[in-house]
């Protein structure tokens, strides 16, 4: 498996630090297999993602440093947004919104679970399960080595839900990429990734593996996350 390891996040607006990863913080982000960033709405979480996709917006400035054994590109990298309903064209027929061949994109719909004849359905046909697999079969189709999860199961159903985080633990063991999941679900986290930082206000408070922190949390942000997240859902760390 691949490797990437991240010394260095910041970004800037107006000469104003919005997000600065390491600020408290004397480590690096080791990317191994599946990490987690996790925390509150505006913590950080997506900027840091739109920095390694290369698609931060125009009015911020940003430096990012990064070591890795592959070349870290769109053509390297997958992405899963949130919401696969305003993911797909809506007029567009589903194997029109591969650019790959018949072949691959039946391979594709093999890996995630689909009948190959959903292909040629428009995407309000499909359910949402069906339609995050779609997305998540697109996303595979340039063999990425690092998969992006902007919080891939907010718009599913807790069952659905679950059956995604199979299937990309189930790839993940098959096709060998790294996984950064970023979320404010500690237990759709908890189900697929190894390690984890927490972010609070664009800089990252606790890293660690998911054990450390879920059963011995350092800060008093960190508790309160966890806290809060498992009584909303019904569970307990």
């Amino acid at each position: 498996m691949s490797k990437l390891q991240i010394s260095n996040l910041i970004i800037k607006e107006n000469n104003k630090t919005i997000v600065n990863l390491f600020k408290n913080i004397d480590t690096k982000l080791d990317i191994q297999s599946s990490f987690a960033l996790v925390g509150q709405s505006g913590s950080g979480k997506s900027l840091t993602l739109k920095t390694i996709l290369d698609m931060i917006p125009s009015n911020l400035d940003f430096d990012f440093k990064f070591e890795s054994d592959f070349a870290l590109n769109k053509h390297t990298i997958g992405f899963i947004p949130q919401n696969p309903f305003t993911s797909l064209s809506p007029m567009t027929k589903i194997y029109k919104q591969f650019f790959c061949d018949d072949e691959k994109i039946d391979y594709l719909f093999s890996l995630v679970n689909l009948d190959k004849e959903l292909q040629y359905k428009f995407p309000i046909e499909l359910s949402g399960g069906q339609l995050q697999r779609v997305v998540i079969a697109i996303a595979l189709s340039n063999n990425p080595k690092l998969l992006l999860l902007d919080e891939p199961t907010t718009a599913l159903d807790s069952d659905t839900k679950k059956n995604i985080l199979n299937i990309f633990k189930e790839l993940q063991q098959k096709l060998h990429f790294l996984i950064l999941f970023v979320s404010h679900d500690i237990n759709s986290v908890k189900e697929i990734c190894e390690d984890i930082a927490v972010l609070e206000n664009g800089t990252i408070c606790e890293i660690g593996t998911i054990d450390e922190i879920l059963n011995n949390p350092q800060t008093e942000y960190t508790k309160k996350l966890l806290q809060s997240n498992f009584e909303n859902r019904g569970f307990r760390v």
